[in-house]
């Protein structure tokens, strides 16, 4: 709740008149983006997702109608050098989730998950739900085995559970100093004059889609009784290079200097990820609104 997609949501969920309990450990999430929500009664509770008994005692005092989980472990890089960690945060970790919400007795448990990284090298682009998932990083696979621990739950103790599986989430409070998220690191670049860095030649596509889209599609799924997997994204694909000339556009003072600097591509990435959104249309009453030159706009303003 205290990160880049937790604290918008926590701020829209705020403005329904909602009642807001956070869990974060504040290792990468910070305070900071909690500032306005804490002030208008959000509370915060600095726990880790990986402290079962902790975590479902503050459940169990706060009684929510709904958990929003997105606590993870997103670093694809260090899922592969670490898998065992990776493992821990995202699949025992969201078993802990489930469990406190059984206790509380929670209603309905949205899930945050990721399109591209579960589906890997896809064979149908966009991407639809039935896609068999074929992971490249560990974080793919562990955040596709905790959807499944989701399923399980559901069968057996009735658990209402929704996962959203999102396209590369770019927006306002992204950390651009971060590991993911090339828009913010990009828009962080130009803001400082300096030179965007691409792994590989640049061609790899992904569907980018703005932070307040991704915000509308968990409001929509909590108050909806559709379960399973449903994605999340614009439907369409953009090549890092694309960003680059977006950026050059957003930016024609600084565009000259704002060459590329090109690296070798890294272990775990995939080529092309664009995810067919259909059944989000269809279940949720959902598309997304924002397009890739106003996002990008509006994430290089917070950044600036």
């Amino acid at each position: 709740g205290a990160g880049f997609i937790g604290s918008n949501l926590v701020d829209a969920l705020l403005d329904t008149g909602a009642e807001v309990d956070v869990v974060d450990t504040l290792i990468t999430g910070r305070r900071s983006n909690l500032e306005d929500a804490l002030a208008r009664g959000a509370r915060l509770h600095e726990v880790d997702i990986t402290d079962g008994p902790t975590l479902a005692a503050v459940v169990a005092e706060a009684r929510p109608e709904v958990i929003f989980h997105l606590a993870a472990q997103i670093d694809v890089r260090r899922s592969i050098e670490d898998p065992a960690f990776d493992a821990q945060v995202n699949v025992a970790g969201t078993i802990n989730v489930l469990e406190a919400a059984r206790l509380a007795g929670v209603g309905r448990v949205v899930n945050t998950s990721t399109g591209g990284a579960i589906y890997g090298d896809a064979t149908r682009i966009p991407t639809p739900e039935d896609e068999e998932p074929r992971p490249m990083a560990a974080y793919g696979q562990s955040k596709f085995c905790a959807e499944r621990y989701l399923g399980w739950h559901e069968r057996l103790y009735g658990t209402s559970c929704v996962t959203l599986r999102l396209g590369n989430v770019y927006g306002p409070r992204q950390d651009p100093h971060g590991e993911a998220g090339v828009i913010a690191i990009f828009c962080g670049k130009l803001a400082a004059g300096e030179r965007p860095v691409i792994f590989g030649d640049g061609t790899q596509t992904r569907d980018y889609i703005y932070v307040g889209d991704v915000v509308s599609a968990q409001l929509a799924a909590a108050s909806s009784d559709a379960t399973g997997e449903i994605n999340i994204g614009t439907g369409a694909g953009s090549s890092v290079l694309d960003l680059v000339e977006v950026m050059r556009a957003l930016d024609p003072g600084r565009a000259a200097g704002f060459e590329p600097v090109f690296e070798d591509e890294r272990l775990g990435e995939i080529q092309d990820s664009t995810l067919d959104v259909a059944l989000a249309a269809g279940l949720l009453g959902w598309r997304a609104e924002v397009g890739l030159q106003d996002g990008m706009r509006l994430t290089l303003d917070a950044v600036a």
